[in-house]
């Protein structure tokens, strides 16, 4: 059922992105749209999981070279009936982690040398365990799908002016200022919608895997503040939605921060208190 509703999502957004460029550029707006979409989600689909580990240096670790939390991850394997995951450990001082990859035999797990030096190992087992939630109802990809569509999204209408098609497939100019201004902040609302909703769906599944919601209670509080404190080197808009604590939560307010991909912490903390 949450792969069907992964690939549901993957197409309603394809196709609102193909009708946006009907809409700028008729039909060759379409077909350019849908040229765009097919091979944006394909590299989603398939290599979008490396690509950000690359990014983040990630650095591969098994059950010699990370003993302790490959045992902490293996237990919640077990228990969550996953298969295991590929470990990773990112060399940064901010606490933080993220789950991604596309299926259960395609995912992976990293966390910061930070988060494993500040949280208690019950704490860590925690947030590996909302990453496994993460993984469990294919959150990853449906956030990837989203983040892609959402910026292709913004780039088309960023270039709309230049798109061919000619006056009669063209739509009334101050229709398409407003599609233009209407359009990529109503994919950026989307991908904020499922972006948040699954944060709350993750907590809720550490919770039931750990059977301690306090554990992660904590943890957040801890990674919440850390994050005020210090920012994450290499960190990028476009993958923040993948953490478990928004890199930029200690940036100076912004637009970024009103449409943010995550719930507040102090919400988190408190759908947590009620699963006690």
């Amino acid at each position: 059922m949450e792969q069907f509703k992964t690939y549901a999502l993957m197409i309603g957004l394809t196709l609102l992105f193909i009708w946006f460029g009907g809409m700028i550029a008729g039909q060759m707006g379409m077909i350019i749209a849908f040229l765009v979409a097919v091979g944006m989600n394909f590299y989603a689909y398939y290599y979008s999981d490396q690509q950000v580990l690359e990014h983040y240096h990630a650095i591969p670790v098994d059950r010699h070279s990370a003993s302790g939390l490959y045992q902490i991850v293996s237990k919640l394997t077990h228990r969550a009936n996953l298969p295991m995951p590929q470990l990773y450990i990112i060399p940064d001082a901010m606490p933080n982690a993220f789950a991604t990859g596309r299926d259960y035999e395609h995912s992976a797990v990293a966390v910061t040398e930070g988060l494993l030096e500040l949280l208690t190992d019950k704490e860590v087992e925690a947030v590996i365990a909302h990453e496994l939630s993460h993984i469990k109802h294919y959150d990853m990809l449906i956030g990837t799908v989203a983040a892609t569509i959402s910026g292709a999204i913004a780039m088309l209408a960023n270039f709309g002016m230049f798109f061919g098609g000619n006056s009669q497939e063209r739509p009334n100019p101050i229709v398409m200022l407003v599609l233009m201004i209407v359009m990529p902040l109503a994919a950026t609302i989307i991908q904020m919608t499922v972006s948040r909703s699954r944060e709350f769906m993750a907590d809720e599944g550490a919770a039931k895997m750990t059977g301690h919601p306090e554990w992660l209670q904590s943890g957040l509080m801890k990674l919440d503040n850390y994050a005020y404190q210090m920012t994450m080197q290499d960190a990028e808009p476009q993958t923040a939605h993948m953490f478990i604590i928004n890199p930029f939560t200690g940036k100076d307010f912004s637009m970024q921060q009103l449409f943010s991909t995550h719930p507040t912490t102090q919400q988190r903390i408190e759908r947590l208190e009620a699963l006690k």
